[in-house]
């Protein structure tokens, strides 16, 4: 109980003298964990995982970095990060799912691989880390199992913090919610300025000689840049400055450097992955190299996968009213994500597929597009991609308006591009409820 107290507290500062108060506590546990964990004190490790989970519970920091301990933790797994593991899933391991499920069923197929490959290695050190039949080891599997299946622990009542819970909403604390941060980020002896931010320093670039000094382009050429950003109404200083380098860059690796060189902090940084969007949309062909280019700042920085999927909702939401080119090369930008995993199909639970009134002819060809360009691949992507959404009850909507879909508008009308076959591995994979992929 005192954890949560001292995580409401945390969080209470965090509203009233900003993020870097709640920032700097976050580094300083993250760093006193490392110390706990290298003396395996078992005891202290526990209340600082605790303090930990409580602060992402009261919306301190977002569940990415609790996914990203997380993620370190199973690729060692050893007693004491077993200990771990279980404590972060009977804390707020319910809320982690909520917010992410995809995120928390790659977790369950992590955890199992590393269970996996110490059952191929049980007995090895005489220590009993590695002991797969310890009981810890068990109960953690059990745990995982209860929270992949939807089941609640009483542990895991949030009830007892309902009071904190509205103290905090009246003070505004979704304002002071940290995203976007890692653990070695947390770590890192180096940080320097506003690091819990996407850039160290605000940054505005508002003269041609800054946008030519950055893109490395004279001043008359990148007036013929700014020239066209405006004619895509690219109407701040900010945009134009994405623009121009998206635009000048030698290939995607280029324009990724320059773009973190400008070094865009808070709702700046949101600008980069809307006008990459804007830029795909304009063309007249659809064009990899936005893909490739936004899947590298989505892995790079988490801020931007969250970017993209509000991104992609807004323009869902003006289908009806798109032009043709733009819609394609929307379904095409989409299916992409999709492909190469920056994105998973729970990015389509916005739409109810199965809805006739909402499926108007705009958004059937649209999506009809999508899902064709999914099914086009090879078996094993096919597979992939749809079984991420396999198994969680919360998408079950989603997967049932994703069959009815593509049955009536996919198959139904497939001209012999053979979609059939692919359908029926999709459909598998869609039931695939225990996550094995190919």
């Amino acid at each position: 109980m005192y954890a949560a107290v001292f995580a409401a507290f945390v969080a209470g500062m965090a509203c009233l003298v900003g993020v870097d108060f709640s920032a700097k506590i976050l580094a300083s546990i993250a760093k006193s964990f490392e110390d706990e964990y290298s003396k395996e004190d078992g005891l202290s490790l526990r209340n600082l995982t605790l303090l930990f989970c409580y602060l992402c519970i009261f919306g301190v920091t977002s569940s990415d970095l609790v996914y990203d301990l997380l993620s370190i933790l199973s690729k060692r797994l050893t007693e004491l990060d077993v200990s771990t593991v279980l404590t972060i899933l009977q804390c707020c391991g319910m809320k982690l799912r909520g917010d992410d499920p995809c995120a928390m069923k790659d977790f369950v197929l992590s955890i199992q691989n590393s269970v996996n490959d110490l059952k191929l290695h049980s007995g090895v050190g005489a220590d009993g880390k590695t002991d797969i039949r310890s009981r810890r080891m068990e109960f953690m599997l059990e745990t995982i199992c209860d929270i992949k299946n939807n089941k609640k622990r009483p542990k895991e009542d949030p009830s007892h913090h309902t009071r904190i819970k509205k103290w905090l909403q009246k003070l505004k604390a979704e304002d002071v919610l940290l995203r976007g941060l890692t653990w070695s980020r947390l770590l890192d002896p180096d940080k320097k300025g506003q690091w819990w931010l996407s850039g160290d320093v605000p940054s505005t670039v508002a003269k041609i000689e800054d946008v030519a000094a950055v893109i490395s382009k004279d001043v008359a050429e990148t007036k013929k840049l700014l020239q066209l950003a405006a004619a895509q109404r690219m109407n701040t200083d900010i945009r134009r400055a994405i623009f121009c380098i998206i635009m000048s860059a030698e290939d995607y690796v280029d324009a990724f450097e320059k773009l973190l060189r400008l070094g865009l902090s808070g709702k700046q940084d949101r600008e980069i992955i809307r006008v990459i969007v804007d830029c795909c949309l304009h063309e007249k062909m659809f064009n990899k190299y936005y893909t490739v280019l936004a899947s590298k700042l989505c892995n790079h920085e988490k801020n931007h996968k969250f970017s993209l999927q509000y991104c992609i909702w807004d323009h869902f939401k003006e289908l009806d009213n798109m032009e043709s080119s733009r819609s394609m090369n929307l379904a095409k930008l989409v299916a992409e994500m999709l492909l190469n995993f920056t994105l998973s199909l729970a990015t389509l639970k916005v739409v109810n597929l199965a809805n006739p009134v909402e499926m108007t002819p705009a958004r059937v060809s649209h999506f009809r597009m999508l899902f064709e360009t999914l099914l086009q691949k090879d078996d094993a992507r096919v597979w992939n991609v749809f079984t991420r959404v396999a198994g969680l009850p919360e998408l079950e909507v989603l997967r049932d308006g994703i069959v009815m879909f593509i049955k009536q508008h996919v198959i139904a009308e497939d001209s012999g591009k053979d979609l059939a076959s692919k359908f029926k591995i999709a459909k598998k994979a869609l039931d695939n409820t225990a996550g094995v992929l190919m």
